[in-house]
């Protein structure tokens, strides 16, 4: 079983990789929501999975590193990607989260996204090879 907890922040970046001209190669914003799914059995007693306050705490605290902020700055989010704001956020919240079981980050204005189920994951093993 699986719960969810979504949450959104606003934040600039540039791409470094992009073309000179293109438009990832200058500062631009999004809005991005991301999506952090815990997986677990409810607790006998509580019924719960993992009680939704915590996960909130959890959640608030990187997001709070990430609204309103230039992204390039942002320690290990240097070229920041979609792909590497998903492992950011999973690396900053794997050892808060007993049963993190995926993450997911999208940017509303330009309808993509990206999914990230771990390091043991097989997409973390294909991008492995």
């Amino acid at each position: 079983m699986k719960i969810y907890k979504d949450f959104t922040f606003e934040a600039a970046h540039y791409l470094p990789g992009a073309p000179p001209g293109h438009p990832n190669s200058r500062v631009h914003g999004h809005s991005f929501r991301a999506r952090i799914w815990v997986a677990g059995e409810p607790d006998p007693t509580s019924g719960l999975i993992f009680h939704f306050d915590d996960l909130s705490e959890a959640i608030g605290e990187a997001r709070e590193a990430l609204d309103h902020r230039f992204l390039n700055d942002v320690e290990g989010l240097e070229t920041p990607t979609l792909e590497r704001i998903t492992v950011w956020l999973w690396n900053r919240l794997s050892n808060r989260l007993p049963g993190l079981s995926r993450i997911e980050v999208s940017r509303d204005s330009c309808h993509e996204g990206c999914v990230y189920d771990g390091p043991g994951s097989a997409d973390a093993r294909l991008a492995a090879e």
